[in-house]
Parts: structure tokens; sequence; C-alpha cells
């Protein structure tokens, strides 16, 4: 265990997890090692995840979609390859379960540990198809530093994936296959049962489905939790670096919770070989409910940090 501030963690290589901790409440869990079946295409995922006051935020595996992951980085259309989980949609033949689930191994750490008030952590990763062929080499990193408030902390995430497929590859979604607004893939968050009905905020409007597919540079959920019936707010901003940059968003309150800045929603974008492709986003949790004032400023923070996050490697 190290403990700087408010922040210490745990690494549990057993298990392939590692664990964050905010005074005494379990803020996020990172498992880097997946051993989901492969139908759900393996891969890391941030569950479970809390706000300061302890309250979960993220679902695992739920029933009606079990290759949802918390927080997760996840691709559908990658190729002809399925790196989301579950069956892949095709044009004119809706979804079909195919050999195509793919699967993202943990290779390596390169840093884990806390550095001032944030911890941070760096691995490399290795995906590969069904049929074997390694086709990215990732190195992923993140950062979880507390609020400026007792309230909230803010999760920096980035992902950069190099093609070593030996050919381009088209990156799309369901709604380039054919599917209407049904765009998702990319940084994909799942909240739990209870968000179901919950606020989708955005910087202009708030509501429920009509802002699925809507392009902003960020995205907010309040919803509800059972039990305490206290309220939760989930603000994901997009990083302006990002190629795709203001995305479009797959948001949904009915009939369950997610978010998520999906890059490649209506076009598809061409993963040339041999080409890095480096996505950044910042994901703020905070307690309570959120005040269109409040969330303008939840956003300038995340702004703030992700304008100042650098990538990390171990020396």
């Amino acid at each position: 265990m190290n403990i700087t501030s408010n922040l210490d963690w745990q690494d549990d290589s057993q298990a392939g997890t590692v664990n964050v901790n905010l005074g005494d409440v379990d803020i996020l869990s990172y498992t880097y090692k997946s051993d989901d079946e492969q139908r759900e295409s393996p891969r890391p995922f941030f569950h479970p995840v809390r706000t300061p006051a302890g309250d979960t935020v993220s679902i695992y595996r739920p029933h009606d979609h079990v290759w949802h992951k918390g927080i997760a980085w996840s691709l559908p259309h990658f190729g002809d390859d399925n790196f989301w989980g579950g069956p892949s949609y095709r044009r004119g033949r809706d979804y079909q379960w195919l050999p195509n689930n793919g699967r993202m191994d943990h290779v390596k750490i390169l840093e884990s540990g806390i550095v001032g008030d944030t911890f941070r952590f760096s691995h490399e990763l290795s995906w590969q198809a069904r049929s074997g062929l390694k086709v990215v080499e990732e190195t992923r990193s993140f950062e979880v530093a507390p609020g400026a408030d007792r309230d909230s902390w803010i999760l920096l995430f980035e992902s950069a994936m190099t093609n070593v497929s030996g050919q381009d590859v088209q990156i799309g979604s369901p709604t380039t296959e054919g599917r209407d607004n049904a765009g998702y893939g990319g940084l994909f968050w799942r909240g739990p049962r209870s968000f179901t009905g919950g606020s989708i905020c955005g910087p202009s409007e708030s509501g429920g489905e009509e802002l699925r597919g809507a392009r902003s540079p960020w995205m907010a959920f309040v919803g509800q939790h059972d039990e305490t019936s206290r309220f939760s707010t989930v603000l994901m901003l997009d990083d302006d670096r990002n190629a795709q940059h203001p995305p479009q968003w797959f948001a949904r309150s009915e009939p369950f919770a997610c978010l998520g800045p999906a890059p490649f929603f209506s076009e598809e974008v061409t993963f040339a070989a041999g080409g890095t492709m480096v996505n950044r986003y910042a994901v703020v949790i905070a307690d309570g409910e959120s005040t269109p004032e409040r969330l303008s400023d939840l956003a300038e923070v995340a702004e703030a940090a992700v304008r100042h996050y650098q990538v990390f490697t171990a020396s």
C-alpha cells in the first residue's frame, strides 16, 4: 500500500486488479487481466466505480448485456472483429453471433503509483483477433485525482493504439453498418439499474433518449440510487485534441443508463497499417444532483485536467 494525502492504492497482481481509495472509500477498481468468456470480448474495465460518499455508479455484466463492463474501452466494429462483446450487427441481417469476438490481453505494467496527489497507472496490451492474429499494440494510461471539493474526483484516461495487423482497418459502429442511431463504441459507461430514467445533460439542454447522437464536447448523466435515495453525477469530456472532436454521444436513459463519446458513431474511420491512434478523456464522478451551473463548473475542471494530462511511462 502507498499513501499520499487522501489517496491510497493496492495492486493484486494475482487477480489482475488495481484498487484506488479516497479516504476510507474504495472509489475505483481497474481489472487489467480479464477472465471473461470469449463471447464477451475479454478486456480491461473499471468497476466498481464509486462517488466520494461511496455510492456505486457502475454495473458489471448486467443480465441484458453481459458484455457491458462498468467503464471500458470497447470497439464493436474493428474491421470484421468485435472488441465490444456479444453479437455483431451486419447490414441486412440484424445481430448475429459470429466467431469474431476478440480480446485485449494485458502484457506488462509500465507504471503504478502515486505522484503528488494523483494515482497513475500505465500498461501495455495486445489485441488478439479470434483468429489468433495480433491486430493492435496499445499503451493505456489513466490517472485518478481528488476534485477541488470533497464531493467529486476525476478519472483521466488515454488509449494509444498502434495498428500492427499489416493492413488498414475500418473502425465503425452498428450505425455505419446500417442500424439507425446505434453508433456505440469507444469509452463506454454503463450505470446501475436505479439510474434508468435518469437525466442526460449536455452544455445546452437536458433530457433523455432524444439526446442520443447529439454532438457535444461533454455530456453528463444524473441518476438516483436505491436504498439511500441519493443522487450522483457522471460527466464525461472528450479531449479537443481527439481526431473526431466534438464527438457524437451514445447516451441512453431507457431501458438502461449509459453514456459514451462515440468517435465512430456515424462515419467509419480508416486506421492505417502501422499508424497510431490516440484518444483521451476525462470522467468526473460526483455526489449529488447537478444544476446547469454546476455541470458547467465540472466540465471546466475536467477540461483543465485533460489539457494538463501528459502521457507517462516507466523510466
